[in-house]
């Protein structure tokens, strides 16, 4: 059978509740942040992330926490056939905290949870042959049920001449020789445990675990001797983690001292977290070991992998992509804190946030009914009115969408929080604004909180979008105000793992040339601003647009795109600036609002028209719009050809 995956992974997946507060005891946590764990899990996503193509065999409740995993899985591009659906279990929940760079109190929620209820017959033989290698953890082997499940799996990857590895991954708790209490616990002594691993070695072509994981699984606290008797029953390569000392990599007979085993160089940084430190670290010797390299190399690839997970809060989110690997490898440690070296922080997140947000947005045909100002003002217009308008926006949204990708609206908060809420989890992408009305300079929405920490309430999908009325005429002090405001909501933003678009027009300020546009751009990165998203004026011009992506792409290579904006103008008009955008990859497609809704809602708010006229006549124009940009990009495309 041909081998289309990389690597499968089997054992343990939860959701890990991450104690924000740092220093602290669990007792005393406030908050929590939510993330996929399990060491399996976490391998398989980070295996994900740096290229290799990766699955997973484990089991989720039908419920909440278990679609979560699942989703979340097929964000990171992990391959989720081998996930169970279990209607009896509930998924498992792991409490953890950072107490400091050594003490990590957790507790984990694992009473006959989802996981532990795979069985013999939930692996599959042809997905096993389908890949490369096999991955086990530990854990698995403690209960009888759930070692079947891992040996039937093992015997098939031999027999398909897969690859197998072992993280041993050994919690005292969770094999029942430590208490419930005693999650942080690496190492009690136990005879029986040693034995049920040591039954399992000969299975393996890789074990890798730390000294005192040896230690369990070879019956002595003396790491030499663990190693030669976990050597005298194996003969896999045996990986050996020793924290801020490296690891060592043992290919034949045991020597005499640690330090002589193959290592690769490691990095000087600050431990700031070591949870999920070994799971980051297998990922990136898994990189190395399943594209050939050799074990010095493999173990570089693992140390820095290793080094991203000890440096920032949670396990899976804080594992590099490959050209996040590539670039710290390539420049090396500027700052021992990773998470706060900000061109480093600025790759992880543009490289890793279609794994936190999903979606294809390759192509945005958005249609934007965040307006405030210009409905208020229409005739018959009321607060209750708008926000029941604003549904009915989303329902004529929604019918072209017609659940495929590629289409997105703006709607605001303060008067279409129905429609807001209403769109979340129907596929849309979906922006919010923050920008009070027609501000110059730029003023916030006061729900945004002068420190913008209302984005804490914020769905993870809703996109933060800011609109600014800047030219390159302003002077220093209305320049300087706008970029700090703007600057401030984007660092929120960041805090809270929302993407951010940002939109400018400066023909509303003052006239515009071909650099207009382009030199704003480099003026708000030159402020510490990277948007995910901008939205700009529909240009005509060529050299406009040319000079607008230039000033783009070399400030950031990573940005999601671009969308335009409409300006009300007619849809004639509309087509031509679609024509030119998107001779631009770059441009994605288009954010328009009142050329869609702006006479329809006139008539809506006097009682002209009834709802469902209202939805047709703009599903009607919102799809001629989608056509016209479709057409523009499709003629462009072959122009190119």
């Amino acid at each position: 059978m041909a081998k289309t995956l990389d690597l499968i992974t089997i054992g343990r997946s939860s959701v890990d509740l991450y104690g924000d507060q740092i220093g602290g005891r669990l007792e005393d946590m406030g908050s929590f942040s939510k993330y996929i764990g399990g060491s399996p899990t976490n391998i398989a996503c980070g295996t994900a992330r740096l290229g290799l193509k990766s699955a997973v065999i484990t089991a989720v409740g039908d419920e909440h926490m278990g679609r979560f995993i699942v989703e979340q899985l097929a964000r990171e591009g992990v391959d989720t056939r081998g996930v169970k659906i279990d209607p009896d279990r509930l998924t498992a929940l792991v409490l953890l905290g950072i107490r400091d760079d050594a003490r990590f109190p957790l507790i984990f929620y694992r009473a006959d949870c989802a996981d532990m209820g795979l069985t013999e017959a939930d692996i599959d033989e042809d997905f096993v042959a389908s890949a490369r290698a096999v991955l086990a953890t530990g854990t698995h082997l403690s209960h009888p049920r759930t070692a079947a499940a891992v040996l039937k799996a093992l015997e098939l990857a031999k027999k398909h001449g897969a690859r197998t590895a072992l993280d041993i991954d050994y919690r005292p708790n969770l094999w029942g020789v430590a208490g419930h209490g005693e999650g942080e616990s690496r190492f009690v002594e136990s005879a029986a445990v040693t034995a049920k691993l040591r039954a399992t070695l000969r299975l393996f072509d890789l074990i890798v675990g730390t000294e005192e994981e040896f230690h369990i699984a070879g019956g002595s606290t003396n790491t030499l001797e663990a190693l030669r008797a976990v050597r005298a029953v194996s003969d896999a390569t045996l990986v050996c983690k020793r924290g801020a000392r490296g690891a060592s990599a043992f290919v034949g007979a045991i020597p005499a001292s640690l330090d002589d085993g193959q290592t690769g160089p490691g990095f000087p940084i600050e431990v700031f977290n070591v949870l999920g430190a070994g799971d980051g670290f297998f990922s990136g010797l898994l990189r190395g070991w399943l594209t050939g390299e050799d074990w010095p190399t493999s173990l570089k690839l693992a140390n820095a992998c290793g080094a991203f997970a000890v440096s920032r809060h949670g396990c899976t989110p804080a594992y590099p992509s490959l050209t996040e690997l590539d670039f710290f490898l390539g420049r090396g440690v500027l700052r021992p804190d990773l998470r706060n070296d900000q061109p480093l922080e600025q790759i992880h997140w543009a490289t890793n946030r279609s794994r936190e947000h999903g979606g294809d947005f390759s192509t945005m045909r958005v249609f934007a009914f965040d307006h405030r100002m210009q409905l208020e003002e229409m005739a018959g217009a009321s607060p209750e009115k708008i926000g029941a308008f604003k549904q009915l926006c989303l329902a004529a949204a929604l019918r072209v969408a017609d659940g495929r990708p590629g289409y997105g609206i703006l709607c605001d908060n303060r008067l279409g929080r129905a429609a807001l809420h209403a769109a979340s989890g129907s596929g849309l992408w979906i922006g919010r604004p923050c920008e009070w009305p027609g501000s110059r300079p730029l003023e916030l929405e006061p729900e945004l909180g002068a420190d913008c920490g209302g984005l804490g309430e914020w769905a993870r999908e809703d996109v933060v979008k800011v609109l600014v009325f800047c030219h390159t005429d302003d002077d220093a002090a209305t320049r300087s105000r706008q970029e700090a405001t703007v600057r401030r909501l984007w660092e929120a933003s960041r805090r809270n793992r929302l993407e951010f678009l940002l939109e400018i027009i400066p023909s509303k300020v003052a006239p515009v040339d071909d650099m207009t546009t382009a030199t704003l751009i480099r003026q708000f990165y030159a402020a510490g601003i990277f948007p995910d998203w901008w939205k700009l004026e529909p240009m005509t011009s060529r050299a406009a647009w040319a000079n607008a992506i230039a000033a783009i792409e070399e400030n950031d290579a990573h940005t999601r795109g671009i969308v335009v904006l409409g300006l009300d103008a007619p849809e004639a008009e509309l087509g031509l600036s679609f024509a030119t955008a998107a001779g631009f990859p770059l441009v994605k497609g288009f954010a328009v609002g009142r050329t869609i809704f702006g006479s329809v809602a006139r008539d809506w708010m006097t009682g002209a028209i009834a709802d469902d006229a209202a939805v047709a006549e703009m599903a009607r124009r919102y799809a001629r719009l989608c056509g016209l940009w479709d057409e523009a990009r499709a003629s462009a495309t072959e122009a190119v050809a």
